[in-house]
């Protein structure tokens, strides 16, 4: 169903904040036949009664449960504006003929520059040495450079993937520039398609374990113990994609313990996380955490805006784009 039966329709964005800081141009859905109710943003017990009568909602992570759109008769079209649609009961909407749509692409170039970033971190201890010149560590060294953490060099490393869309490959292009071999996983359990690597044999080749897949039942917690066990002692672990994909205790031990040289996390399984966190404890000196912002380039959230625009046009056309129901 779509948006045609009236001249003007009723929307909410209901965690405006979390993608425009005051850095970006809101226009292309300002401009649109939509009066706008906008929250910076929206605790789980307000979302109720902030989209009863909307028609169309724009939700970033807050949550829209069965019960919320059991309650929004109104309720025609939900548009994440995100690619993971996690937060949202597809199945619900699916009941109700409510369209949902997602963005896609938006953020790519962001988020494999962050995701490339945090990788040459980890390989030149860089952000280890960073706290040693503000320490004063340099200045009191007797020679001309400090040497303390070990620096790994890229080329000729395996860098491996998981999760081989978009994301996956231009991550891949940018580590082949780098004199890197790729390897891609193949699914966790299954024999591997020509071109790929069955997921543990994955494992024990690659020297960076990059990870670009959804959050689904099937990648809960695709890394715990036993797949870390399974990496090389100078390996190391990004994620740029769900927090939930990796076992966080686990993490945690085998950075302790030495059974991978260290990782770079951009995502927690929830966020804001708790600050006793297994992750964000002070002491893993080999672990880089930061706050789900690999996507969050000014570039990156001006897509967005533009596409969830065409978004809106296109289901008030009757023709939805992006649909994932």
């Amino acid at each position: 169903m779509n948006g045609q039966d009236s001249d003007r329709l009723k929307g909410a964005i209901l965690d405006m904040r979390s993608f425009d800081r005051g850095d970006v141009r809101m226009d292309p859905l300002m401009n649109l036949p939509v009066d706008w109710s906008r929250y910076p943003s929206t605790a789980s017990g307000r979302v109720a009664e902030r989209i009863r009568d909307m028609q169309i909602i724009i939700t970033n992570k807050v949550v829209i449960d069965r019960e919320t759109i059991e309650r929004s008769p109104a309720l025609r079209l939900v548009l994440i504006a995100a690619t993971g649609t996690d937060n949202v009961d597809l199945s619900a909407c699916a009941a109700r003929n409510i369209t949902v749509c997602n963005v896609r692409q938006y953020a790519t170039p962001s988020v494999v520059q962050h995701t490339i970033g945090l990788m040459l971190n980890l390989l030149t201890r860089q952000y280890r040495y960073v706290e040693d010149v503000r320490s004063g560590a340099w200045s009191r060294n007797d020679v001309f450079c400090l040497l303390d953490h070990g620096i790994v060099e890229a080329e000729d490393k395996v860098f491996g993937v998981i999760g081989h869309g978009t994301l996956g490959k231009r991550t891949a292009d940018i580590a082949r520039a780098f004199g890197m071999e790729v390897i891609v996983a193949g699914r966790k359990g299954s024999e591997p398609p020509a071109g790929r690597v069955g997921f543990d044999r994955f494992l024990q080749l690659s020297d960076v374990v990059s990870i670009h897949c959804p959050l689904t039942s099937g990648t809960r917690n695709l890394i715990g113990k036993r797949e870390l066990a399974l990496m090389k002692p100078d390996a190391f672990l990004v994620n740029t994609a769900r927090g939930a994909i990796i076992d966080p205790e686990a993490l945690a031990g085998a950075l302790r313990n030495g059974e991978i040289a260290g990782a770079g996390i951009d995502v927690l399984e929830s966020e804001p996380p708790d600050p006793a966190h297994p992750l964000l404890q002070g002491d893993i000196p080999n672990l880089i955490v930061t706050p789900h912002n690999a996507w969050g380039s000014k570039e990156s959230r001006q897509r967005l805006v533009s596409i969830m625009s065409d978004i809106i046009v296109a289901w008030i056309s009757g023709s939805p784009i992006n649909a994932v129901t």
